[in-house]
């Protein structure tokens, strides 16, 4: 029995809230990941794609640039658009897997370890952007999961009890309001950086896991909408509870 090519299944069904384009998009995404389209292949031309989809050119031209943009495809001017090969380069980490693990999950906790008022070293200040010797508030937490300490948690917010981000920050009790951004309607923006780091003996007695073990380190900077830095701190994750993986290519999920 002759298996039916996906280009004649793929139809744009109008009835569907979905935009023309997106499903598109989507089309041709599933197309290029079952090998309907190969790396190298060149796509239908604008034309082609308009009368055999019945879209406007202009549809054609935003999906050939999310595609584009998604690194599925490269579009050359009076060349065409071919597929391209998979790139690690273009390899993306995203913290939501990481999220769901620990808020979804029945038996994850949060305890307060430490929190109090401290006057700015050289490096918070630093990374705050205020004069040394000020006030922040300093907090200490562990997250667990399974009654096993997975994650410590340390920061410093600039001390203002008018902002309602420090309040937030003191009746976080749960893994899930931690991680989902208390407080974050005033936060414009915020700067990530992961980093493979060994454990002090601190960190490891409270992680209850040998001094020197590998961990991730995950360090936050918060900004408000003047952009000025109002929070820094950072995870301390065990690396041997946590993994980081991702998907390339037309198949990788968006």
């Amino acid at each position: 029995m002759k298996v039916p090519d996906r280009r004649e299944t793929d139809r744009i069904d109008r009835g569907l809230y979905e935009p023309a384009y997106v499903q598109l998009a989507g089309i041709l995404r599933r197309q290029i990941a079952a090998g309907v389209y190969r790396p190298g292949d060149q796509l239908p031309s604008e034309g082609q794609l308009c009368a055999q989809y019945g879209v406007s050119p202009m549809t054609v031209r935003r999906v050939i640039n999310i595609l584009a943009e998604s690194g599925v495809v490269a579009a050359f001017q009076g060349r065409g658009t071919f597929v391209k090969p998979l790139d690690l380069g273009e390899a993306t980490f995203r913290l939501e897997e990481l999220k769901d693990r620990l808020a979804n999950h029945d038996d994850t906790a949060v305890r307060l370890i430490e929190a109090r008022i401290v006057t700015a070293d050289e490096k918070v200040a630093r990374k705050l952007a205020i004069a040394e010797g000020r006030r922040v508030v300093y907090i200490r937490r562990l997250l667990f999961q399974d009654e096993i300490p997975v994650m410590y948690h340390r920061e410093y917010l600039v001390y203002d009890p008018r902002r309602p981000l420090v309040e937030a920050e003191f009746e976080v009790t749960t893994m899930e309001g931690l991680l989902k951004g208390r407080g974050s309607e005033g936060l414009q923006a915020g700067d990530l950086t992961i980093e493979a780091v060994v454990l002090r003996e601190e960190e490891a007695s409270l992680l209850r896991v040998e001094a020197s073990s590998p961990a991730f380190c995950i360090e936050h900077i918060f900004y408000d909408f003047d952009a000025h830095p109002v929070s820094w701190g950072w995870f301390i994750c065990r690396a041997d509870r946590f993994k980081f993986t991702t998907r390339i290519g037309a198949g990788a999920r968006r």
